[in-house]
């Protein structure tokens, strides 16, 4: 399985920007949907964006649409989450996921073999 380790959490007010990246090692990124996921205390953890092996398609939780965005980039083993316009509810730890045969969803989130450690991001009202 691919390791995967996050960066790029923080502090920030409400209405500001945060950029998530994850980097991946080994040489088979390419093989990898990828996806973040976030969980708040007390919740559950929950599909936040995801990304096809190519980058040509992008996936989004309703409750980020329009505000988040993600990217990959295969040369470099990573992928970004862009978050702008934040909200105290994006107050999670986010973490970063990687999935061969499907992109990581809701659905699919229980066949995802390589998660991040996850990067705590709070935002203050």
């Amino acid at each position: 399985q691919v390791q995967l380790v996050e960066s790029g959490g923080g502090l920030v007010q409400a209405g500001g920007s945060l950029r998530l990246s994850c980097a991946a090692s080994g040489r088979t990124f390419s093989r990898y949907a990828m996806g973040w996921f976030r969980q708040a205390p007390g919740k559950e953890r929950e599909f936040v964006a995801a990304i096809s092996w190519s980058g040509g398609t992008t996936y989004y939780a309703d409750s980020v649409k329009g505000r988040f965005t993600i990217s990959r980039d295969n040369a470099k083993n990573t992928v970004s989450l862009q978050m702008n316009s934040l909200k105290p509810e994006d107050t999670a730890v986010y973490y970063c996921a990687a999935n061969q045969n499907a992109v990581p969803s809701r659905a699919t989130q229980r066949e995802i073999g390589s998660w991040g450690q996850g990067t705590q991001v709070t935002v203050s009202s």
